[in-house]
C-alpha cells in the first residue's frame, strides 16, 4: 500500500519550523552557501504548494456551484417544516388540557371509591364490634371469635382513624373502636385460658380442642401455645410408685423409656393439629416446654441410678486398679489386679448395659424430634450440605431444631453421663477382659492350624462392647472411645502377645537339658502366638465390616452424623497395621533364631561334588541320579518340618517368603562359581525348573516363580547358542531383564 504524500502546506510548514541561521553571523563561505541551499529548497516548495493549490481551484469552483444550486430546495423545505410544527404544538396544547382534566377526573373518582371504602370498612367495623359485645354477653365463644376476627382483619389505620372513632362509639360503649377492640381480646383471652384451663383439668378433649382453636384466631398464638404446653407437660408427667423395684437394671431405662414415649406420642399426635392452626414451625415452642420436663425427670432419675448403683464407689474402684484409663499409657509392671479388690465385671457389664439403654433411649427420642420438627426439604437439604462437609456436626450446619435439643439440659446430662462414667468403665471393663483373657489363654492342639482362645475371647468381647457403644447414640463418644478402644487394642492385647513372644525368644536355648525338646516346645509356642496375631487380622477386618453392615447401629443417629458414625468405624482398621508390624517383626525374629543358620549351609550341600560341564555319558547319568533335586527336596523337607502344617496359610507364605529370599542371592552366587558345558546348561535348567516345581506344589499361592526370575534368566543365558551375540539377544529379546548387561555377559563367560 502507497503512503500519501503530504500535503505541501504540511512542508511549508514543516520548513518554516526549522530553525534558520541569521546571515550576518555566518562567517564563512560554507555557511554561506549551506544557508543559500536552504532557502533555495524552501522557495521551491512554496512555488510547488502553490501550483497544487491553483490546479485545485476548479474542483472547488465545481462544488461552490452545486451548493449554490441546491439553497431553493433547502428554503422550500424549511418552510414546510416550519408550518408542520405549527400544526403539532397547536395539538399538542389540546391534548394536554384534556389529558389534565381527565386525571383530575380520575384522582376524583378515586377519592371517592377510597371514601365509599373506608365509610364501608368503618361500618363493618362498626357492625363487628357490636355483634362481637353481643356474642360475649350470650355466650357464644365461636361467634365473638369470628366477629373479633373480622374487625382484627380491617386495615390499622381505619380501626384508629378519626373517622372511626368519631362514628363507632355509641352511647352504650363511648370508647374509641381501637380501645373497645383490644378490651374485648383481652376479654375473650381470658375467657379462654379459664376455660381450656378447666378442660384441661377435666380431661375433656372436646373442650380442650374447641378453646385451642380460637386463641390464633383473635391473635393470642403466643398465649394459646404456653397454655397448651402446660397441658401437654401435665399429660406426659411420669411419677415412679413407690413400690417399683429400683433394683431391677431395666428399671431406670423403663422411667426414661416412658417419658421419651409419651412426648413422642404426645407430638406425633398434636402436631398436626398445632400446625394446621396455628401454622408451620408451631410445635417448636411446645417441644421446648416438653423438653423442660424432660430435663427435670432425666436429671432426677440419673441422680437416684448414680445413688442405687453406687457409681462413686465403683468410679474410684476403677481408678485405683491397673485397668483405668489412667493408667492406659503408664508403665506397670504387672496387669493382674488384686481380685478382692477389683470390681467385679459382671457388675460393670450391667452398669454400661443400663447407661447406654438410657443414652439410646434419648438419642433416638432425640432423632424423632429433629426429623418431626423440620421440614423434609430442610432435612435433605442439611443432609447434602453436611455430606459435603468435613465436620457434620459443625455449627454451621445445624438447624434450629438440633441447637434446640444440644443446648437441652438433657443433652448435657447424657453427655456428662458418658464422659464421666460411660468410657472409663468401658475402657476398664475392655481392659479386664483381655488381661483375663492373656491369662486363661489355652490352646486346642486338635484344631489345624493350632490357635488359643485368645483371639476369639478378646474380639467377640470387642464387638459386643463396640455394639454397645454404638447404641449409646452419641458421636463424640464413639469417636473419642474408638481412639481409646485401638490404643487398648494395640498396647494390651496386641503388645501382650509381643511381651510372651519376647519371653519365649528368650527362653530358646537358655535349657541346657534336653535342647531339642526346648526348641520344638519354644517352637510351638512361637507359632501359636504368630497364629493369634494373624487370626487377629482377618478378626479385626471381619468386625470392621460387620460392624458397617450393621444396620441398627446407625439408626439412631441423624442423617448428618452418619458419616462421622461410618468413618470412626472404619478407623477400627488401623490398628491392623499395627498387629501386621507385631506378626512381621516376630516372624523375622523366629525365622533368624530357627532357621537362618540352618540354611546357611543348604545351597552348598546341596550342589556338592555337582559339576555342569558335561559329555553325553555323564549328561545320562547325571540325569538319571537328579542328585540337586533330591537333596534340595530333603533339606527343605526338614527345614519346613513343623510348620506347614501349624502355620495359618498367611504365616507360612511369609514364612516361606522370607526362607526364599535368604536362599536366593547365595544361590545365585554360588551358581556363579561353575562352569557349564552345552549339556551342562541343560541339565542345570532341568534341575532349576524341577526345583520351582517342587516347592511350587508346597503352597497353594502362585508368587514362588517370580521369586526365581533371576536365576531363570541365568539359565537363559547359559542355554544360548555358543554364535549369538549375548548383547544383541539382551537388548531385542523383550525380556523384562532382573539381570543388567556386565552380569549377563559374565555369566555367557561361564560357558565352556
Amino acid at each position: 500500500m502507497a503512503v500519501p504524500k503530504p500535503p505541501a502546506s504540511d512542508e511549508l510548514t514543516a520548513a518554516t519550523q526549522a530553525p534558520r541561521r541569521d546571515p550576518r553571523h555566518l562567517t564563512n563561505l560554507g555557511e554561506i552557501l549551506s544557508c543559500l541551499s536552504s532557502y533555495q529548497s524552501e522557495e521551491a516548495e512554496l512555488s510547488a504548494s502553490l501550483t497544487e493549490l491553483l490546479s485545485d481551484r476548479d474542483s472547488i469552483t465545481e462544488s461552490l456551484q452545486l451548493l449554490q444550486s441546491l439553497i431553493p430546495s433547502l428554503d422550500d423545505l424549511h418552510g414546510e417544516s416550519s408550518h408542520l410544527v405549527d400544526k403539532v404544538s397547536s395539538t399538542a396544547h389540546t391534548a394536554e388540557r384534556v389529558g389534565g382534566r381527565v386525571k383530575s377526573l380520575d384522582q376524583e373518582m378515586g377519592r371517592i371509591s377510597q371514601a365509599v371504602d373506608r365509610v364501608g370498612q368503618v361500618m363493618e367495623l362498626k357492625s363487628s364490634l357490636m355483634q362481637l359485645q353481643a356474642s360475649i354477653d350470650t355466650q357464644d365463644w365461636e361467634s365473638a371469635t369470628r366477629y373479633c376476627a373480622r374487625a382484627m382483619s380491617l386495615p390499622p389505620q381505619v380501626i384508629s382513624g378519626p373517622f372511626a372513632e368519631a362514628v363507632v362509639p355509641t352511647a352504650e360503649n363511648h370508647l374509641p373502636p381501637s380501645q373497645t377492640l383490644q378490651t374485648a381480646r383481652e376479654q375473650l383471652l381470658s375467657i379462654f385460658l379459664k376455660n381450656f384451663a378447666h378442660a384441661s383439668r377435666s380431661r375433656d378433649a372436646a373442650a380442650t380442642s374447641r378453646y385451642f382453636k380460637l386463641f390464633p384466631l383473635i391473635g393470642w398464638e403466643t398465649e394459646g401455645l404456653e397454655a397448651y404446653a402446660s397441658f401437654v407437660v401435665d399429660l406426659v408427667r411420669v411419677r415412679a410408685p413407690t413400690s417399683a423395684n429400683t433394683a431391677s437394671p431395666l428399671y431406670h431405662v423403663t422411667v426414661l423409656t416412658a417419658l421419651f414415649e409419651n412426648v413422642a406420642m404426645i407430638v406425633d399426635q398434636h402436631q398436626p393439629v398445632v400446625e394446621k392452626y396455628y401454622g408451620k414451625g408451631k410445635m417448636q415452642s411446645v417441644v421446648e416446654r416438653l423438653l423442660e420436663e424432660c430435663d427435670r425427670v432425666v436429671r432426677s432419675t440419673l441422680s437416684n441410678w448414680r445413688e442405687d448403683r453406687a457409681i462413686g464407689k465403683k468410679l474410684s474402684a476403677i481408678g485405683s486398679s491397673p485397668f483405668s484409663l489412667n493408667t492406659l499409657r503408664k508403665q506397670h509392671s504387672s496387669n493382674i489386679a488384686n481380685e478382692d479388690d477389683s470390681p467385679n465385671p459382671r457388675e460393670i457389664d450391667k452398669v454400661l448395659s443400663e447407661i447406654a439403654g438410657m443414652c439410646g433411649r434419648w438419642s433416638l427420642f432425640r432423632k424423632f424430634l429433629v426429623e418431626q420438627l423440620q421440614h423434609k426439604e430442610l432435612s435433605e437439604d442439611l443432609a447434602e450440605v453436611s455430606a459435603k462437609n468435613e465436620d457434620p456436626g459443625s455449627p454451621t450446619q445445624l438447624s434450629e431444631q438440633v441447637r434446640l435439643l444440644e443446648n437441652s439440659y438433657s443433652q448435657k446430662d447424657f453427655d456428662e453421663l458418658l464422659s464421666s462414667c460411660y468410657i472409663p468403665l468401658e475402657i476398664w471393663y475392655i481392659r479386664a477382659i483381655i488381661e483375663k483373657a492373656h491369662r486363661l489363654s489355652t490352646c486346642d492342639f486338635s484344631q489345624a492350624p493350632p490357635v488359643t482362645t485368645t483371639p476369639d475371647d478378646v474380639f467377640y468381647m470387642l464387638k459386643t462392647v463396640y455394639t454397645r457403644l454404638l447404641s449409646a447414640g452419641s458421636l463424640k463418644t464413639v469417636e473419642s472411645t474408638t481412639t481409646i478402644l485401638k490404643e487398648v487394642m494395640e498396647r494390651d492385647y496386641a503388645g501382650g502377645i509381643k511381651n510372651k513372644l519376647d519371653d519365649t525368644y528368650r527362653n530358646i536355648g537358655s535349657s541346657s537339658a534336653r535342647p531339642e525338646r526346648s526348641e520344638r516346645e519354644s517352637r510351638s509356642s512361637l507359632v501359636i502366638l504368630l497364629n493369634d496375631l494373624d487370626v487377629s487380622l482377618s478378626h479385626m477386618d471381619r468386625l470392621t465390616k460387620d460392624l458397617l453392615a450393621y444396620p441398627a447401629g446407625i439408626q439412631l443417629y441423624l442423617d448428618a452424623e452418619q458419616q462421622g458414625i461410618k468413618s470412626a468405624i472404619m478407623s477400627l482398621s488401623g490398628s491392623i497395621a499395627k498387629f501386621a508390624a507385631i506378626l512381621k517383626s516376630g516372624m523375622e525374629q523366629m525365622f533368624n533364631q530357627l532357621m537362618r543358620a540352618k540354611m546357611r549351609t543348604l545351597i552348598p550341600d546341596v550342589y556338592k561334588d555337582v559339576s555342569y560341564v558335561l559329555d553325553e555319558n555323564s549328561y545320562a547319568n547325571a540325569e538319571h541320579q537328579d542328585v540337586v533335586r533330591k537333596r534340595f527336596t530333603k533339606f527343605w523337607e526338614g527345614l519346613a518340618d513343623g510348620y506347614k502344617d501349624t502355620f495359618t496359610e498367611n504365616n507360612y507364605r511369609m514364612l516361606f517368603g522370607l526362607a526364599l529370599d535368604t536362599l536366593l542371592r547365595p544361590w545365585e552366587k554360588h551358581i556363579l562359581t561353575f562352569h557349564f558345558s552345552e549339556l551342562g546348561a541343560v541339565h542345570f535348567d532341568r534341575d532349576l525348573r524341577s526345583i520351582i516345581a517342587y516347592l511350587s506344589s508346597q503352597t497353594t499361592f502362585g508368587d514362588i516363580r517370580d521369586k526365581f526370575v533371576r536365576l531363570q534368566q541365568i539359565s537363559l543365558l547359559l542355554n544360548l547358542d555358543n554364535g549369538e551375540d549375548v548383547e544383541a539377544f539382551y537388548n531385542g529379546s523383550g525380556v523384562p531383564w532382573r539381570l543388567n548387561i556386565q552380569e549377563a555377559k559374565s555369566i555367557v563367560g561361564l560357558k565352556v
